[in-house]
């Protein structure tokens, strides 16, 4: 003879229906579904979604590559400000008082 619990069984029934929730808004959103080891059940590739990764990755590159130049010329703007004689031209002019 088995006894049921009461508490036992609403938390088995709220746990699939969460389950079910939380699939029904992975689909819902797009989301592909997954096993119990993580991976996509059903991944969804498809021509545009295929053209998408090459237009980011290709906008990817390109954001890369403005970034890499920023960062030589901050580099470059760096060396000029604290060379020292760049700096004895400043504590000069600074000396001389103010422009008229």
């Amino acid at each position: 003879m088995s006894v049921l619990v009461p508490g036992a069984t609403i938390v088995a029934v709220l746990g699939v229906v969460g389950w079910i929730v939380t699939t029904w808004l992975r689909v819902k959103h797009g989301y592909p579904l997954e096993n119990s080891w993580g991976k996509a059940v059903y991944p969804r590739t498809s021509d545009e979604t295929m053209e998408r990764v090459k237009l980011l990755s290709g906008e990817n590159a390109q954001l890369r590559a403005e970034l890499s130049a920023i960062k030589e010329r901050l580099a470059t703007v760096e060396r000029i400000v604290t060379d020292s004689s760049f700096r004895l031209d400043q504590e000069i002019n600074a000396l001389r008082g103010p422009a008229n």
